[in-house]
């Protein structure tokens, strides 16, 4: 083996958000390359080796790797059983190293949770070369494979946290590192920190490399077996003060502000490390006249920012993504109240919107803007209660597994001093300019504190709804609360294939329904978010998180929720909103499925129920939607 050399300036920018993503030591013995990074990156003159022989050249797919691509390549030496490897840069700097034990890479060693930012399987399903690992990897990943490294510093310290975002603790007592230096031999974690035996669900474990982190370098991660487990690369300074995983435990690397080790990272850095990012960032787009009637009103209920709330984890740059006053209507012209926002998880171009005044939108993209798909309507369709009455006060909406439409209202317009909480399912492709429920679930009872004769009141409702499906609160291990055992989805024969999690502004807890088919509905008992309002609730496979989402009134943030180790659904990590965004009644969120992942981010989006922006004058007065991005 030969040593890595320093870097030299013929490495390209960019090269340490190269990964290796899948390699097969089943006859091809191909090696398929990621790009997590902006930009495209060059590997010409890049060479790899295995663990018995010097580096040497191979003939990839392609030169170039664009960001969000692959690049594939077959070994030019066989890979074994139990074989190592690692690719260099042209002037012998470590890009990348993976380990496996006797048939770990039988019919392919993969990353899986997020191409080029998951943990190592070994696949059971055929390999997915030049594509996305999605498809070929296990429904559930192993305990193990939850380990994540997941903040590094070369800033003197040299330490590395480790980060459990499975739902049970792993054994890292017999665990090893090792940097780029490929002279080096692995070193167990438990000689340098002899309390590091087991790393608990959702906790955090540290540790000091004796090995020195500096300057293009890298730490890789090995199990007991030798197979790696996960993996980090870093360029000059990209690791000072620390190198992060944004969003927490799941995300790509960027270079943070402030280290902090054995607590949730900070991620207010600017990118470098290993993502992307950038200064304060900038509110792009915008502008236009107020038609006739459309009335912005300003933000109201302006509370506090939580403790421990994170930055951003996405993209600074925030789009506003709407045609000004875009959203007027018979019963709402003034324009406002554009509250739920939901992708369609099986057309994700395709974006669902709920205004409060008894609308409903299906929004595609055109020109960057989140416009009517006027192929079914292109002024939107209004909803009635069940028998085609009323104006429900609809605020939040999500799409269920059989592809119908599930909204949330706290209240019928035309009799607003009167709580009337309630889920309506409806079908997209009903005909016609009004639609009215298949089915409809009437929750108004549970909730006395609601009806005081104050219309005020009556508003403080549901706001948010987002479809849970049972197979990830089955893999979890989530506990029924009306058995206190193992949630069964079997014991509910008529709810289909997951629940509904309705968000409650009057406290920002969280009501958990089965909807059955027969019109009844289980009730599932009531979650804290940790926020004193909840606005808008979504269910994000990409994280494997519930998202319930506060508005002004909680210091505009997110929180995610998990299933703990105590099998209870708690929260997690919180985030704030992208600095340039204002501090508004931003009631709708929702982030797009990592199907639709670009360079390692996919689009995140906001709804403004008043159209207020900055104000009178501002580029976003009178617009509704803002588009940025959330990491995949």
């Amino acid at each position: 083996m030969v040593a890595a050399q320093p870097a030299a300036a013929a490495d390209p920018a960019g090269y340490q958000n190269v990964r290796i993503n899948e390699v097969t030591s089943s006859n091809s013995d191909t090696v398929e390359l990621y790009n997590t990074g902006s930009m495209a990156v060059s590997i010409s003159g890049w060479k790899m080796s295995d663990d018995s022989f010097s580096p040497q050249t191979f003939s990839p797919s392609s030169s170039t790797i664009p960001a969000g691509g692959f690049v594939t390549f077959n070994s030019p030496k066989g890979l074994g059983d139990s074989d190592k490897l690692v690719i260099y840069t042209a002037s012998g700097v470590v890009v990348d190293r993976v380990e496996w034990a006797t048939n770990g890479a039988k019919p392919a060693m993969a990353r899986c949770g997020g191409d080029g930012t998951g943990g190592w399987v070994t696949t059971t399903a055929a390999s997915t070369f030049g594509a996305s690992n999605a498809s070929g990897c296990p429904s559930s990943i192993p305990a193990a494979s939850r380990v994540r490294i997941n903040e590094v510093t070369s800033d003197g310290t040299d330490t590395v946290e480790l980060y459990n975002d499975g739902t049970s603790a792993v054994s890292i007592g017999s665990w090893k590192y090792v940097d780029n230096d490929t002279t080096h031999s692995p070193v167990s974690i438990s000689s340098t920190s002899p309390s590091a035996t087991s790393i608990p669900a959702g906790g955090y474990v540290t540790f000091s490399s004796t090995l020195g982190l500096g300057d293009n370098d890298s730490v890789f991660l090995l199990d007991s077996n030798g197979n790696t487990v996960d993996s980090v690369t870093w360029a000059t300074d990209g690791a000072k003060p620390s190198d992060e995983r944004c969003a927490n435990g799941t995300g790509w690397f960027q270079t943070s502000t402030t280290a902090t080790l054995g607590s949730a990272n900070s991620c207010s850095g600017s990118g470098g490390g290993g993502g992307t990012g950038g200064g304060g960032g900038q509110l792009l787009g915008g502008g236009g006249s107020l038609t006739s009637g459309c009335t912005p009103e300003a933000p109201s209920g302006t509370g506090p920012t939580p403790a421990g709330t994170l930055a951003w984890p996405g993209g600074l740059d925030v789009t506003i993504a709407d045609n000004v006053c875009a959203f007027t209507t018979s019963t709402g012209p003034e324009g406002r109240d554009l509250s739920g926002l939901a992708f369609d998880p099986a057309n994700p171009s395709v974006l669902w919107a709920a205004k409060n005044k008894n609308w409903l939108y299906k929004l595609v993209k055109s020109n960057g803007k989140w416009i009517p798909d006027a192929s079914w309507s292109a002024t939107g369709k209004q909803i009635r209660f069940a028998g085609g009455t009323g104006q429900p006060d609809s605020e939040g909406l999500t799409v269920g597994a059989n592809g119908h439409i599930y909204v949330t209202s706290e209240r019928d317009n035309t009799n607003n001093s009167v709580p009337k909480d309630t889920i309506m399912e409806f079908d997209p492709a009903a005909t016609g300019s009004t639609l009215t429920p298949i089915q409809q679930w009437d929750m108004t009872s549970q909730f006395p504190q609601l009806n005081t004769g104050s219309k005020d009141d009556a508003n403080l409702g549901f706001e948010g709804v987002g479809y849970v499906p049972d197979s990830w609160l089955t893999a979890n291990g989530w506990v029924d609360p009306l058995t206190g055992a193992a949630y069964n989805p079997a014991n509910y024969p008529l709810h289909g294939s997951g629940l509904f999690f309705a968000g409650l502004e009057w406290d920002g807890t969280l009501h958990v329904y089965g909807l059955n088919s027969d019109g009844t509905f289980t009730t599932f008992g009531t979650i804290a978010t940790g926020k004193v309002s909840v606005m808008d609730v979504t269910f994000d496979a990409g994280t494997q998180r519930i998202i319930a989402t506060c508005d002004n009134t909680c210091g505009e943030t997110h929180t995610f929720m998990k299933v703990n180790a105590g099998r209870a659904i708690v929260p997690d990590v919180t985030y704030t909103n992208p600095a340039v965004m204002p501090t508004d009644n931003l009631e709708g969120f929702a982030i797009a499925p990592t199907s639709t992942c670009v360079n390692g981010f996919r689009e995140a989006v906001w709804s403004d129920d008043g159209i207020y922006g900055f104000g009178s004058g501002s580029s976003s007065y009178g617009h509704a939607i803002y588009s940025g991005t959330f990491p995949c």
